[in-house]
């Protein structure tokens, strides 16, 4: 997909006018200046020409105040006073790390932010204030409820968003999904050189003042940091920053023992439509909770039993997989990147390299003030309107903590390395574009299976009430993630789960009350069914399949759409604040 024809590339080398979104929600400014000199050798790759970009009229969506107000404002800004003098010190220096993930996240997701700033102070100011607002929720002129439609502007969003140029042709593309000429890497930025054909540049010197600056950052927090896994950590990512290498720092993050915690660097690929292959820039800066993360820690020895528990061939399945996978649970103090773009992450599952999954599983993070957040404002609202009256008392936090974490540890179970007609490849880039919606669909089916499982095996870790407990808060987050928009990963994932568990008679629709209810027995045996489907998709690194997969079930039906009607009164998702960082 190409964007605005508009947008043209010089013949020669050009300097980056580059500015970043800032992550105000307040009605601030959204755009903030960075450094001019993003590349470090521009006699070896061109930049797009922006002369044209944002031409003509900025029209701005008719109904852009009802878009903001989808996003409630939620204050986050947890106690800090149990962190010695050091680790407060150090803290606030992550958080500048993070501000600097968020402008380069910026840039990889929009093309010609510095016109498109310069457009934006000409609108009316009576508009400025929601435009702004929006543009920092979105992080750029696209909605992501809404299969990035423009709502602002009328230029298309770029299946690759910035991470290609925007007029590759389909020979380009084709020579892009060749996994053999480098141009497949998750830290690189794809340009063309000077006679035009397609180079691979590396993040650290795409990026390069920001990320000295962010390594510098990095460096002065570890030397304030008493915790020996933090500074090694930190002094670690260092390093990454400017060489791109992540493996190492990437394995220290696994054995990371502190009361504080960050998350920092390229990790998903979400944002690169056009291959799934590019990683984006964001930061989680947190705080621990020890004893709530003990109290889940023993759940991580159950990884290799569920891997061979799976629904699929057992010749797919790989018992050897790290399963140190480390789990904590943390309050929120500042985020940024992609995590801020949208809809707010309550909890993550990194590192993607196979590499450190191999060896030492991936951590689980959940994220608890976002999580209460969320339940509180958004889920409990919906399943009062959605979900049968009579399942409404299963509904509880507990589950939905429940459904999170194991959707989490989800990510670490079923296919990861696989071997397509004799090579060694990953699941990620066979299945390309299509990856991210099927990952996060097995994860959300695998979440739910894996507890059951669990239980009908009387390991003991829950009670007989949870098959309904989990049935019904499942069944309510189904509509919460779908109303993300089928445009988003996340979103067409729960419409996959809908329309896949209402074919299996699972979700029922009674058309007296318009409510759904889940037929629990039916649910646990479709559940296991689902999963099987996704998981030998992905050993097989079928793409075919798994693009007809989504154009079968990632769709809006009637009585969904008929459902989502229903809870427009209720805000799709929270905007963090952190009145602390952001003055």
């Amino acid at each position: 997909m190409s964007m605005d024809p508009r947008f043209g590339r010089r013949a020669r080398a050009v300097t980056v006018m580059a500015l970043a979104l800032a992550a105000t929600l307040a009605g601030g400014a959204w755009l903030c200046p960075v450094s001019e000199a993003a590349m470090s050798d521009p006699a070896t790759f061109v930049e797009g020409d922006c002369n044209g970009a944002w031409q003509g009229p900025l029209e701005v969506a008719a109904d852009l105040d009802a878009r903001v107000a989808a996003y409630v404002p939620t204050t986050m800004d947890p106690s800090l006073a149990h962190l010695e003098a050091g680790e407060q010190a150090a803290l606030a220096k992550l958080v500048e790390v993070a501000r600097i993930m968020d402008g380069l996240f910026t840039r990889q997701a929009t093309p010609c932010t510095g016109e498109l700033a310069a457009r934006v102070a000409e609108l009316p100011a009576e508009r400025q204030s929601a435009v702004r607002r929006y543009l920092a929720i979105n992080r750029g002129p696209w909605d992501r409820r809404f299969d990035m439609e423009p709502w602002l502007g009328a230029s298309a969003h770029p299946a690759g968003a910035n991470y290609y140029p925007v007029d590759l042709t389909d020979a380009e593309k084709a020579l892009i999904a060749d996994h053999a000429n480098g141009l497949d890497g998750l830290t690189t930025i794809v340009r063309r050189d000077a006679a035009g054909k397609l180079v691979a540049v590396p993040y650290s010197r795409y990026y390069g003042p920001e990320l000295q600056k962010a390594a510098q950052l990095m460096r002065e927090a570890a030397a304030l940091t008493k915790n020996a896994s933090l500074k090694a950590f930190l002094e670690s990512r260092a390093v990454a920053f400017l060489d791109d290498d992540y493996y190492a720092s990437d394995m220290l993050w696994m054995d990371l023992d502190s009361a504080v915690e960050i998350t920092v660097g390229p990790y998903e690929t979400y944002e690169d439509g056009l291959f799934g292959y590019k990683a984006a820039f964001e930061a989680f800066v947190t705080v621990t909770d020890p004893v709530e993360s003990e109290r889940l820690a023993k759940f991580k020895d159950e990884l290799p039993w569920l891997e061979m528990q799976l629904p699929m061939d057992d010749r797919h399945k790989n018992p050897n997989r790290g399963s140190e996978s480390p789990i904590r649970v943390v309050d929120e103090v500042y985020s940024a990147g992609d995590t801020r773009a949208g809809v707010q992450t309550i909890a993550f599952n990194l590192p993607n390299d196979e590499r450190v999954r191999e060896a030492k599983g991936s951590k689980k993070v959940l994220l608890r003030n976002v999580m209460k957040a969320k339940f509180e404002q958004i889920l409990v609202p919906i399943a009062q309107v959605v979900v049968a009256e009579d399942q409404l008392p299963d509904l509880t936090a507990e589950s939905f903590f429940l459904h999170t974490l194991w959707h989490e540890m989800s990510h670490g179970i079923g296919p990861g390395k696989i071997v397509v007609d004799g090579r060694d490849t990953e699941v990620r880039l066979e299945l390309k574009d299509t990856y991210s919606t099927m990952e996060e669909a097995k994860a959300d089916a695998m979440g739910e299976w894996d507890i059951f499982v669990l239980t009908r095996a009387n390991k003991g870790y829950f009670p007989e009430t949870i098959f309904r407990q989990q049935s019904a808060t499942y069944l309510a987050g189904i509509f919460r993630s779908v109303r993300f928009g089928i445009g988003e990963a996340h979103g067409k994932a729960n419409a996959i789960q809908f329309n896949y568990l209402v074919g299996k008679g699972a979700i029922v629709y009674e058309a007296a009350t318009g409510r759904f209810r889940m037929d629990v027995p039916v649910f646990e045996k479709a559940i296991g069914e689902l999963v099987g489907e996704i998981c030998t998709i992905q050993a097989e690194g079928d793409y075919a399949a798994s693009q007809a997969f989504i154009q079968r079930y990632a769709v809006l039906t009637p009585e969904l759409e008929g459902a989502l009607a229903k809870l427009t009164h209720i805000p799709v998702d929270i905007a963090p604040v952190f009145p602390r960082w952001e003055k």
